[in-house]
Parts: structure tokens; C-alpha cells; sequence
């Protein structure tokens, strides 16, 4: 199948799946997940519609944004953040997913050009070696956040565990996100939860961002390169 097709495929998939949960039509916002995939992959995405592209390499990501010049892309950094890299992070890209330290935090705002979207990763279910602020610090990480001028706090996201009941932890996620709503701001709208395998229930717990790769693009190809972290 087709990158268009399978764009398609999934923009129906995602329009079900908002339908069965009442909400309105064209509500959830689809990154397409472009790590390891070449600028060419990304430019058929494009050219199919796509507009909002997910990476988690920086190096990598600056490469492809050389060669896709094309100004209404929206580029997301979804990979875990070195501190000696959020310069760069903070004046390419427009939305970081994966802040989970008020340290990190402050070296984007130090770096930020311009007003930069926020999310916060939770570690929703608690995995020693996954990042992501516990749920028990996240009150204090949004407001340290808040207090950041050109930080622009959105939401949460979270990557549930591999073998766990991933609706249970996007309800889990909800539930934090309802339980700040009244104090975050009023950007507070984003929830970046649910990928290839489970975006539908991520949708009917209330994601409002799901973030996919292999749906779009097909398999991953092994790298034939090793991987530079961001």
C-alpha cells in the first residue's frame, strides 16, 4: 500500500473512532512518526496531506529539515532530551512532547526564539527505564513551566508499557489532565497519547494527538547506521 493510502487509512480510522465517542469530526491531530525514514519517505507524506511529522533524533531531524524546506511543516520532538541539545531543539522544532524535568524546561525557554508547544511526558506506569516525570511530580513541574515565558504549556503526553492494559493508563493520563485543567492555563488541550497499535483506544480515552509511524510509513527498516541519540 501506498504512503497516500495509508494516510488515508488511518485518517478513517481516526474519524471512527472520534465518532464513537461523540466528538466532532477532524478534532485529533495525526504526527506522523518519521524517524528512520528518509527525506523522500517524509516528502510523499507530505504530498499526501500530511503536515505535522514526529522525530527523535536531532541530527537526524536537522538533516531531513535542510532538505524539506517547506514552511508549513509543523516538526515534533518526541525523543528523550539531552541537555547539551535543547538549543537546537527549541529553535528548530515547534512543539516538544517529552519535557519531564524543570531542568530541561529551563534550558528551552533559555534557548526559545519564539513561544514553544509543550508537553510533559509522564511516566504513567511507573517503568524504571522509561522517561517521564511520575505522576506525583507532575503539580510541580506545570508550575515551574508556567512561570517560563516562552514556553507555551499544552498538555501530556505518555508512552504506556508495552505489555500493559494501555487503556487503563490513557485513562490514567486523562485523569491527571482533567485534575490540572483548572490551573494550566489556557492552552491546556492536548493530550499526546496512542501509536500504531492502540491510537483508537488512545482517541476514545481522549487523546487529542496520536503519534504513528508504522501505519503510515510500513515496517521500520533495520538502521543501517547506529542511531544518534538527541
Amino acid at each position: 500500500m501506498d504512503c497516500d493510502k495509508r494516510i488515508e487509512a488511518v485518517n478513517a480510522a481516526i474519524g471512527l473512532a472520534e465518532g464513537r465517542t461523540g466528538r466532532s469530526p477532524s478534532r485529533v491531530r495525526l504526527v506522523a512518526v518519521s524517524k528512520a525514514r528518509t527525506a523522500v519517505e517524509v516528502r510523499a507524506a507530505y504530498e499526501a496531506g500530511q503536515r505535522d511529522f514526529g522525530e527523535n533524533y536531532l541530527q537526524e531531524a536537522m538533516a531531513k529539515m535542510t532538505a524539506l524546506s517547506n514552511p508549513d511543516i509543523v516538526w515534533h520532538f518526541i525523543g528523550a532530551i539531552q541537555s547539551n541539545k535543547t538549543r537546537d531543539i527549541a529553535r528548530r522544532f515547534q512543539w516538544v512532547h517529552t519535557v519531564d524535568r524543570a531542568r530541561i524546561a529551563s534550558r528551552l525557554d533559555d534557548a526559545a526564539e519564539r513561544a514553544l508547544d509543550i508537553c510533559v511526558q509522564v511516566n504513567i506506569d511507573g517503568e524504571a527505564q522509561k522517561a517521564g516525570v511520575a505522576p506525583s511530580g507532575l503539580p510541580a513541574l506545570v508550575t515551574h513551566i508556567q512561570g517560563l515565558p516562552r514556553l507555551r504549556l499544552r498538555g501530556l503526553m505518555a508512552i504506556p508499557r508495552a505489555d500493559g492494559d494501555h487503556r487503563t493508563s490513557f485513562r490514567t493520563l486523562r485523569c491527571l489532565f482533567d485534575s490540572l485543567a483548572d490551573d494550566a492555563g489556557d492552552h491546556w488541550n492536548t493530550l499526546s497519547m496512542g501509536m500504531s497499535d492502540d491510537f483508537e483506544i488512545a482517541i476514545e480515552e481522549g487523546a487529542t494527538m496520536v503519534r504513528i509511524g508504522t501505519a503510515i510509513f510500513g515496517p521500520r527498516p533495520t538502521p543501517a547506521r547506529q542511531k544518534v541519540s538527541a
